[in-house]
């Protein structure tokens, strides 16, 4: 399976290159091609240094040759890039190819991090994205509270729950099976895709946690 990552030459990208890269290629996007190629051979480099050899490949290309090859794409951008990134990409992806939005409307303020569609009574990030697929059912919210930091380091033991949400069954599962071969990982359904702001708002309180209580990159774990 391809697996793209759009903005794959940030945080995220390296650890999902990472962490993928052991069944599947990877395919890293930027809007920037040459950059998203030097991000490829970095993440490449750091994945042999990992596993010691690694059959798939991870390569770079700009965000809609990205977008045309994957079977799964992560869109790993902005909030505040949605329409003008989904609206030239998602048209061009294949059929049937499923859409992972980690995506989370968050702004900091001096209380601390909010968000968004609350305080400026915008759409969810699913909402936005949305708009744009051609098959509105292969969109899964996933991956809103995973440290990029901790996701980067394949030598770390990730004891965290992903919440999922998403309309398609077919969908979920791969995007489920996508999150337990990230060891330890676990798939959390919370319901359909017009709940994924249930899982974007964890990420603000996730953060505004983490910061106010001196706590070290943490996860979300339901016991």
């Amino acid at each position: 399976m391809k697996i793209g990552v759009i903005g794959g030459t940030g945080g995220m990208g390296k650890g999902f290159a990472i962490r993928w890269c052991v069944n599947h290629d990877i395919l890293i996007g930027s809007r920037d091609a040459a950059k998203a190629v030097q991000a490829a051979l970095e993440y490449s480099k750091s994945a042999g240094e990992s596993y010691g050899s690694v059959r798939s490949k991870i390569t770079g290309n700009d965000n809609l040759s990205v977008a045309k090859e994957s079977d799964v794409l992560v869109l790993s951008i902005p909030y505040e890039n949605i329409d003008t990134t989904c609206s030239h990409l998602l048209p061009n992806i294949k059929d049937g190819c499923i859409v992972i939005t980690p995506i989370v409307p968050i702004t900091k303020t001096d209380a601390g991090f909010e968000f968004i569609s609350f305080i400026e009574k915008k759409p969810s990030a699913f909402e936005l994205v949305q708009k744009y697929m051609k098959d509105k059912t292969k969109l899964v919210a996933a991956f809103h509270t995973i440290s990029e930091k901790k996701l980067a380091d394949p030598n770390l033991i990730l004891d965290f729950d992903i919440f999922v949400c998403g309309d398609d069954k077919n969908a979920l599962n791969v995007v489920n099976s996508l999150i337990k071969e990230i060891k330890t990982l676990r798939p959390v359904f919370l319901g359909p895709g017009s709940l994924s702001y249930l899982a974007e708002v964890a990420t603000p309180i996730l953060l505004n946690a983490m910061i106010k209580n001196k706590l070290n990159n943490p996860g979300i774990k339901i016991i």
